[in-house]
């Protein structure tokens, strides 16, 4: 019995190795070679902030760019620096002005700079009473929720962006990533953010901005990968500091290798998920 197990278990990771695609390293110089994967040749649009932006701020290269490498995904990037939640929105807008049903797959990155902001979490629902049909012809008075769309809340927020994106790309992959951790930051005099082992102005941890993007796969239907849990990049310990822009002003935005290795932890993840619905 314990020979067959092997043998199966055995079977199955040269299936997995087989099916996954070719991985490069650090200092290695050769081409990533992109094998068979449902991702590959899709369109992917990522909305987010400064990490996803085309400018590339503290990067030469970002996660995305990487990923379309490993998974030969095409990725458009509608990420602004210093976007809020409400800024996503605006991104989804211009996303379905510019390409509508084009694209496969959405991914939306985001949150980090609600906590920066102090936008308060605010609630999933808003409850009214409504009439209800019963058995026998009769009607009842009963609680109804419906998701709060308050745009001066985080959850509010949420509900607003992942209302739109249902509506407009209801036959779409809508895949949400929860923020990294936060190390201390100063781009200028005036502008000076602390690690994320302080709460913001309103004395809220960023933790618990993370756990509101968890809870809102469940809200919404749609998968979360926990990137502040897989990605390994914690910028408060010294010794990672390699992955980041400037170890002294800047361990909030990842550098060329800490994309490099964001990227890497979502491949894996992404390789679980469909790439499209067609």
């Amino acid at each position: 019995m314990n020979r067959k197990i092997s043998a199966c278990l055995l079977a199955a990771l040269l299936l997995a190795a087989e099916a996954s695609p070719a991985v490069q390293l650090a200092g290695e110089e050769q081409e990533t070679e992109v094998v068979k994967n449902q991702w590959k040749g899709k369109r992917v649009a990522f909305l987010g902030d400064s990490i996803t932006d085309k400018q590339h701020l503290g990067t030469t290269k970002c996660y995305w760019e990487y990923l379309a490498e490993l998974l030969g995904l095409e990725a458009f990037s509608y990420g602004i620096n210093g976007n809020q939640m409400d800024g996503l929105l605006a991104q989804a807008e211009r996303l379905y002005r510019e390409q509508a049903d084009d694209v496969d797959a959405i991914i939306i990155f985001g949150g980090t700079n609600d906590y920066n902001g102090g936008v308060p979490l605010g609630e999933w629902y808003e409850e009214v009473w409504r009439n209800v049909p019963l058995p026998d012809g009769k009607v009842g008075s009963r609680r109804y929720r419906k998701p709060a769309m308050d745009a001066e809340t985080f959850r509010g927020r949420i509900n607003r962006l992942m209302d739109y994106l249902k509506t407009h790309f209801p036959t779409k992959q809508i895949i949400v990533l929860t923020p990294l951790h936060r190390g201390f930051a100063q781009f200028s005099a005036g502008n000076v953010q602390p690690e994320e082992a302080y709460p913001n102005r309103i004395g809220i941890y960023v933790d618990e901005y993370v756990q509101a993007l968890k809870e809102a796969g469940n809200v919404w239907a749609v998968p979360v990968i926990d990137l502040n849990s897989i990605s390994g990049l914690y910028p408060m310990n010294d010794a990672q500091v390699g992955y980041f822009h400037r170890a002294d002003t800047d361990r909030l935005h990842p550098n060329a290798e800490g994309h490099r290795r964001m990227a890497l932890a979502l491949m894996y993840q992404l390789l679980a998920f469909p790439a499209s619905f067609d």
